[in-house]
């Protein structure tokens, strides 16, 4: 079983529904023994998710997938970038209270640039680790769209009720989870990864000596 380095409710659901035809079963950090609390300390994306894919893998002997991902603003010079998930302070609640609390930061942060554009775009880079550590394959993923002046819609999480999809003329939380998984930041970097993840974790592809 593959282990997801998230304890993230909705990015487990998305990675999880991403996998499922696949073939491939998975479980999040959440409740698992052995697993470790990762610093993430690097400079970027791609920093990040070999970050806590290694360490995790490392500390559980098992194949590893974390991602590292966020919302990267024109106006604010790239913010929240790497810090997305704490945009609003390491003391911030959890859950959709802390995302409402980010969005409403990002809404008075923008607010003070009203003459910038509001350009914006997801981005996540993907890590997988095998037992021993070793980085065997990366990936990354964009989607650009817009930042709307107020949130529309309840699905997804993070910022996705803010986040514009300009071909769909609707943010993320108004769109339905099967068009996410096909535009997405996320959907885009698993669907890169997916060679390696059939190569390293389906049996009857397993390289020899693998």
């Amino acid at each position: 079983m593959l282990v997801l380095g998230t304890t993230n409710a909705g990015k487990l659901r998305e990675l999880a529904a991403l996998l499922t035809p696949l073939g491939i079963s998975c479980c999040s950090l959440d409740g698992l023994a052995g697993a470790v609390e990762v610093e993430e300390t690097g400079c970027s994306f791609a920093e990040n998710a070999a970050l806590k894919a290694t360490q995790q893998a490392l500390a559980l002997r098992r194949w590893v997938l974390a991602e590292d991902s966020g919302l990267v603003v024109d106006a604010l010079r790239g913010a929240p970038g790497i810090h997305s998930a704490r945009f609003s302070g390491d003391d911030a609640s959890t859950g959709h209270d802390r995302d409402a609390a980010n969005n409403a930061l990002l809404l008075a942060r923008l607010a003070a640039h009203p003459n910038a554009s509001r350009a914006a775009h997801y981005a996540c880079h993907a890590a997988l680790a095998d037992p021993d550590g070793q980085i065997v394959a990366v990936s990354k993923g964009a989607c650009g769209g817009m930042i709307a002046t107020d949130p529309h819609g309840a699905g997804g999480f993070g910022y996705d009720p803010l986040f514009i999809v300009p071909e769909y003329h609707r943010t993320f939380g108004e769109l339905s989870p099967a068009v996410k998984a096909v535009i997405s930041h996320r959907a885009r970097a698993m669907r890169a990864l997916i060679p390696a993840l059939e190569r390293w974790l389906l049996p009857h592809r397993h390289p020899a000596g693998g």
